[in-house]
Formats: structure tokens, C-alpha cells, sequence
């Protein structure tokens, strides 16, 4: 699984409007100055989180973006799926199942399948919230022994 300049930039949108917008709604230009993001790419990932109902919208002089939900409402993995469309491993298992013709002879799919939920459940478990208290605990649980004096 690598996760792509758009979903990286979607997660950065996310946890800006989490940290910025309270009540208000926050313009792009606003977003773009502070993450230092391209406008013109901005624009592909808000649409793209827009429609999928990951955030609300207003028109005119006030306008902007905010978060639809509470940021604890919100996990990374829900957000990764809507810009990636599948965070799989390898391409035999898809977010609907395994999609092969050798599924049932595989000897490595449940190794990719075991791995496919371990990632699942990892950004499951992680919110909005998290990152923007910055739970380093949470984020890095039991996966790294030694990140916490980094």
C-alpha cells in the first residue's frame, strides 16, 4: 500500500479545517497559504471530499469549507478510502473481497488479506481528533517500539 500525494493532501486538508473552522467556514486560499498546497490541486481534493460528504460548503464573500462531522467522528481510514479508493496491499483484494482466479490456491493471499486488515483496522481506529491532539500513543500503539523519542 502507498498512499498518494492526493490522499496524503486529503488527510492535510482534513486535519486543517479540524484545527481551523470551529463554526466559520475557511476559505482555499486560506488552506493553500497554510499547508503551502498548489490551488489548482486543492480544488481536485476538496471536490473529491465534497462530494463525499465529508464536508459542508457555503458560497459568497464568507465562503468556505468545514467539516461536516466532529472531528472524533472521523477516521483516517474512511478518509483514505474516499481519495484512494482501496488502501489493498496488492491488487487481488479489493474493499468488496479477493478478486482472483487463483484465490483458492494462493498460498500468500492470507498473508495480503491478514495485512489488508491489520491497515483497515489501524486507520479505523484513529480520528481526526487524534492527530490534531496530537496522540502520538494512539497513532503509533504497539507498531513502533522505539518513534516515541523521535
Amino acid at each position: 500500500m502507498m498512499v498518494s500525494t492526493k490522499g496524503r493532501y486529503a488527510l492535510t486538508v482534513m486535519v486543517d479545517l479540524a484545527r481551523n473552522a470551529a463554526d466559520a467556514y475557511v476559505s482555499l486560499s486560506d488552506i493553500a497559504e497554510r499547508e503551502d498546497l498548489s490551488m489548482k490541486y486543492l480544488e481536485s481534493i476538496i471536490s473529491t471530499l465534497n462530494k463525499g460528504g465529508m464536508l459542508l460548503s457555503l458560497r459568497g464573500k464568507n465562503g468556505g469549507y468545514k467539516l461536516a462531522r466532529e472531528p472524533k467522528d472521523y477516521n483516517i481510514n474512511e478518509i483514505l478510502l474516499l481519495t484512494e479508493g482501496t488502501l489493498a496491499p496488492v491488487g487481488c483484494i479489493m474493499q468488496d473481497g479477493v478478486h482472483c482466479d487463483k484465490a483458492a490456491t494462493c498460498s500468500t493471499l492470507p498473508l495480503w488479506a491478514g495485512l489488508d486488515g491489520v491497515i483497515e483496522n489501524y486507520l479505523s481506529n484513529i480520528t481526526l481528533q487524534d492527530i490534531i491532539e496530537g496522540n502520538r500513543k494512539k497513532m503509533l500503539g504497539d507498531y513502533c517500539d522505539n518513534c516515541e523519542s523521535n
